[in-house]
């Protein structure tokens, strides 16, 4: 849903994220970047002209100056370590979205939470993953009644990936889970809501020493009728034929099964595909074609709900910080679980 009104966006933090997500999928929605800053002032240089951003900010300061003439929405995409200082600086009562996670733990979680409530925020984050086509389509199915009663959900992650493009995540204590897996954990409580415990193991690398995890197993306690597991292991390095990537949601009647493109190949990709199965429309698998994908359509969907929030308070905002800290309380009882 878009809103009535676009209201310009600030991006504070010109990194790989915002170059390759953010800033495409506000260019698609037709949303309005006025201002950008980051410490490394080419990478604004750069961005800006990539995406005709009019003002380049040498500092904090003068970024703010130029989102309070603009009445912007603070777009902060740093590494979530930064977010305490940032926001202390912003004014009493601005619209945040915060790249997630919201803090590197849960101490960090409740402080960021506290500074929004107390300098009265209207704040975000940005748990994407909600906003993907390919999830929207399966939450509208099933809000349908097609696939019956919800009962299991399955993530598979069995793939590459090139960690060393993201050099902030090496020597960091948490990495798999915080940066990787946080993504599922609060897309399943998305469709299942909060559940009754975690019970989690992540794991080292073998072959790169100086990475805290890149291999985890989660289990989303939900009773007795309801599974919910998150599987993943980014070494898999033997070629494509045995990669897998996909979101499985089974009901009592039906079924619905999504390949997750993007990490097959990567940073290649490979397409996406949904299928799903009813029991309503004839007990066969049918192919849907799902416009657009994860990266970078996804990203519309938290700036999109945040202006939409600012229009009317009493509409409902899912990427919240309030929400959002339930699911960095369900992270942090994983990596407990995990004896870390």
């Amino acid at each position: 849903m878009l809103p009535k009104i676009l209201r310009p966006i600030a991006i504070i933090g010109a990194g790989g994220i915002v170059k390759e997500a953010h800033l495409p999928a506000y260019k698609k929605a037709g949303f309005e970047v006025k201002a950008i800053f980051d410490r490394d002032l080419s990478k604004a240089k750069e961005l800006a002209e990539a995406f005709n951003i009019p003002k380049v900010c040498a500092n904090i300061e003068e970024l703010i100056e130029q989102a309070e003439k603009h009445q912007c929405i603070y777009d902060i995409a740093l590494p979530a370590s930064a977010f305490l200082s940032v926001l202390s600086s912003l004014p009493k009562g601005a619209p945040v979205l915060l790249q997630k996670p919201m803090g590197e733990d849960i101490t960090q979680a409740k402080a960021i939470l506290a500074l929004c409530q107390e300098r009265n925020l209207l704040a975000g984050v940005n748990f994407q993953l909600r906003h993907a086509p390919y999830i929207v389509k399966a939450k509208q199915l099933i809000a349908q009644g097609l696939i019956g009663q919800l009962h299991d959900v399955d993530v598979r992650m069995n793939v590459f990936t090139p960690w060393e493009l993201w050099e902030f995540l090496f020597g960091l204590p948490r990495m798999e889970i915080l940066y990787h897996s946080i993504h599922y954990i609060d897309m399943i409580r998305y469709f299942l809501g909060n559940p009754q415990r975690v019970l989690a193991k992540t794991t080292k690398p073998p072959h790169i020493k100086n990475l805290s995890s890149t291999r985890s197993s989660i289990i989303m306690d939900y009773g007795a009728e309801i599974r919910a597991n998150i599987n993943t292991n980014h070494g898999h390095n033997f070629g494509l034929k045995h990669q897998e990537s996909y979101f499985k949601f089974e009901g009592t009647e039906g079924a619905i099964k999504i390949k997750i493109g993007v990490y097959l190949d990567y940073p290649k990709g490979l397409p996406d595909e949904f299928e799903y199965f009813s029991v309503k429309e004839g007990n066969c698998w049918q192919k849907v074609k799902i416009n657009g994908t994860w990266f970078p359509d996804a990203f519309i969907g938290p700036m999109a709900g945040l202006m939409c929030k600012l229009e009317n308070r009493e509409y409902t905002f899912i990427n919240s910080v309030e929400d959002a800290f339930h699911t960095m309380e369900l992270v942090e009882e994983c990596y407990l679980s995990s004896g870390l």
